[in-house]
């Protein structure tokens, strides 16, 4: 199996349209179509961002080798990306944002929250109030891929806790960390930044309430496989 065969192969198995890959790691859907023909080969800095997408080694994606050996590789992903988002976001919104229903404390003082669909597991655990920490993460078949870390606070009144659940109901499949880039109701606005993809990001959200800053969180995280 050459470099252009095994590239469909691991982009299909994980679920990705060749538009979707495009956009992953910022090039045309023309460019991955043009590798995957064989017509055209990557540079460097797309070999890397292939790499970190599929979290295979260069020197694994670029060496030519048998199917039985190519095929191990290929199946060695243990979820579908997409499924994996589309749980994720559905957790949240299931859960946090919808006065979900507490689990027993993980640790001493934690707010636990927990949502289960199939072979997926998600757990959302923090501590603290208006000033709090915490840790988001997703498990298949048992095993850890993804998690996400956040702090934040209250900064002043009138804060709204409702205002930021209804913000959190809105998380897009797109971003799907906290909420929406841009969310508003009445004299309450608010906003998500993002750096980084799914596989490694981090962000910052902030409420305001008219032209005052009344909360604000930043977190970051990424895949674990």
């Amino acid at each position: 199996m050459d470099f252009a065969q095994k590239l469909q192969a691991v982009r299909k198995n994980r679920g990705l349209s060749q538009e979707d890959m495009a956009q992953r790691i910022g090039v045309s859907r023309q460019a991955v179509a043009k590798w995957e023909a064989g017509l055209a080969y990557p540079d460097i800095g797309n070999l890397i961002a292939l790499s970190d997408l599929f979290k295979i080694s260069l020197g694994r994606l670029l060496r030519e080798e048998s199917d039985t050996c190519a095929t191990e590789l290929i199946a060695s992903a243990p979820y579908e990306y997409d499924k994996a988002v589309s749980f994720l976001c559905k957790a949240k919104k299931m859960t946090y944002a919808a006065h979900g229903t507490e689990e027993a404390p993980s640790r001493r003082g934690s707010h636990d929250l927990q949502y289960q669909d199939g072979e997926y597991l998600y757990l959302d655990t923090y501590l603290g109030g208006e000033k709090f920490a915490g840790e988001e993460a997703v498990w298949y078949r048992g095993a850890p891929i993804w998690a996400m870390n956040y702090a934040g606070r209250v900064l002043c009144e009138p804060f709204s806790g409702d205002f930021l659940k209804e913000a959190l109901l809105r998380v897009p499949e797109s971003h799907p960390y906290r909420g929406p880039m841009v969310y508003g109701n009445g004299e309450y606005r608010y906003h998500c930044t993002v750096n980084g993809g799914f596989e490694w990001f981090h962000g910052y959200e902030e409420i305001f309430y008219e032209k005052t800053k009344v909360y604000e969180c930043r977190f970051h995280g990424g895949c674990l496989v």
